[in-house]
């Protein structure tokens, strides 16, 4: 049992009032072990070490090599301990151990390493002469004290998408885990002293959500905050941080399109639904949960799916042959029930799934069975809504001008995707669809090198590849005189008195 402490200024503290919450695994719901619940102290604590360790140049100053050398050994020292990690991400959050180990595990240490290099090639504009009479510099500098609030469906894997580019930039952070979820963030944070990153630079806290996150958005100390959450989560941060204007970062909810396009392969694309809608429980923001296909092909589309689906093995997260485990909580699954009732209420009809499994393995977890609805109108609250479950609408479309309109019309703008064999068209498609990614034959694939982020409600910049570069650092212009003008500015000589 992991009886964890916070890290703050280098040292692992427990919470100033001595409280700590429990973590519960939602397969079994045995105690995994116990976080501190921070305190406002606690919070400001974290926040005033990440602003010294950032004012007195201790990271920011390192050359680039220096800091890509702590990365890549942070990397290293993942991949050492990757089963260790993918253990816990599974037994924290219900994620399968599988999907743990050779998917997200991966990716961290890719992502690290990626920064590593990125941090080696940071770069503005070079000087140039643009007045006649002088050279200007622009220069790319880091923000400064980063606050980072991670969800509980990856998270380790998307602590990493806010550490790695902060870190690299030269910024100072502090990070909150969510609370059901802390234990893979706070064991990953006791390789921070040992490669070499000073005191202060990085600060894991652990509690309340909502009080913390106040707390972060609000101090006049924090630069930067980047969220990964609910998008009612991202519009009070947004308020919070207004105080002081600071640079906010937002990556939140989806209700992610499939365009299936009248020429596509339908068992390729009732594969990739139903692995994309269903992947870590559809507890995913790019989750495929709205598919739009052409009538003529919508019946034996469904017919694909149901089959799909009904080979989805639900179980022990740990177990190899386990393709789905639990929902994280019995809050989650209780929302998932309700958009399931919302669902018939509005008159969809439900094909497959739809209830908690009965049966040994399931009495004490948070299942719910994969599931599927079809006779879906364009305003229920099945299509327009996040679930965060596995509940995927299937809807038919007359032309390709209706699917799109269709798939464009919800608040979120995260991820979606197209399917179809004529690449031209679904180019076309993919072009027109408004949404921050859209891939093509293909759902749910990020590659470090590649940027990550939605529009509209689903927020704004980008994690991963050089476009995060963006979130994390600001541009200076620093002008160099060339007149030699001892007494007189260029300005002076110009507007003023002869």
């Amino acid at each position: 049992m992991n009886h964890s402490k916070m890290l703050i200024n280098g040292a692992w503290r427990d919470a100033s009032s001595k409280e700590r919450f429990e973590i519960r695994s939602p397969y079994d719901r045995s105690l995994l072990g116990t976080a501190p619940k921070a305190s406002k102290q606690d919070v400001l604590s974290a926040v005033d070490a990440a602003r010294t360790a950032f004012d007195n140049g201790s990271w920011y100053a390192k050359l680039p090599s220096e800091r890509a050398a702590c990365l890549w050994k942070l990397a290293d020292l993942v991949d050492l301990n990757a089963q260790m990690f993918a253990k816990l991400e599974s037994q924290q959050g219900g994620k399968t151990i599988k999907y743990s180990q050779f998917s997200d595990l991966p990716f961290i240490s890719d992502n690290l390493r990626f920064f590593a290099g990125a941090s080696r090639m940071l770069e503005a504009r070079a000087a140039a002469e643009y007045s006649g009479i002088g050279t200007s510099v622009i220069r790319r500098e880091p923000v400064g004290v980063v606050a980072a609030i991670v969800p509980w469906n990856y998270p380790l894997y998307i602590a990493i998408w806010k550490l790695a580019p902060a870190l690299a930039a030269g910024n100072t952070l502090v990070i909150k885990p969510a609370s059901y979820t802390p234990l893979s963030l706070l064991e990953f944070g006791r390789f921070i002293e040992k490669v070499g990153i000073p005191k202060g630079v990085v600060n894991i806290i652990t509690g309340s959500g909502e009080m913390i996150g106040s707390e972060l958005a609000k101090s006049s100390k924090v630069d930067m905050i980047a969220v990964t959450g609910e998008t009612s989560t991202g519009k009070e941060v947004m308020r919070n941080a207004s105080v002081n204007l600071k640079k906010v970062h937002l990556e939140l909810g989806g209700k992610a399109p499939m365009v299936v396009m009248p020429d596509a392969d339908v068992e390729m694309a009732a594969q990739g639904a139903v692995v994309g809608g269903y992947w870590n429980a559809g507890q995913d923001c790019t989750a495929v949960t709205r598919v739009y296909v052409h009538e003529k092909m919508h019946d034996e589309l469904v017919k694909r799916m149901i089959l799909s689906t009904k080979k989805f093995v639900l179980g022990n997260p740990l177990d190899k042959n386990t393709d789905m485990g639990p929902l994280i909580s019995e809050k989650q699954r209780e929302r998932v029930e309700s958009y399931v009732r919302y669902g018939l209420q509005q008159g969809a009809k439900l094909v497959c799934g739809g209830k908690q499994p009965r049966g040994k393995g399931f009495e004490k977890g948070y299942f719910f069975e994969p599931t599927i609805f079809t006779h879906v109108e364009q305003q229920m609250r099945i299509c327009q809504e996040e679930i965060f479950g596995p509940v995927i609408s299937v809807l038919s479309y007359k032309n390709l001008d209706e699917a799109l309109a269709k798939a464009n019309d919800v608040i979120f703008g995260l991820a979606a995707s197209v399917y179809g064999k004529d690449i031209t068209s679904a180019l076309r498609m993919a072009n027109k669809l408004r949404f921050g990614t859209v891939w093509i034959n293909e759902h749910g694939i990020l590659t470090s090198e590649t940027p990550h982020g939605g529009f509209k409600q689903s927020g704004f910049g980008k994690d991963l590849s050089m476009y995060s570069f963006e979130e994390y650092t600001n541009l200076k212009h620093v002008y160099i005189d060339q007149t030699g003008l001892a007494r007189k500015s260029w300005h002076w000589t110009v507007y003023g008195k002869q």
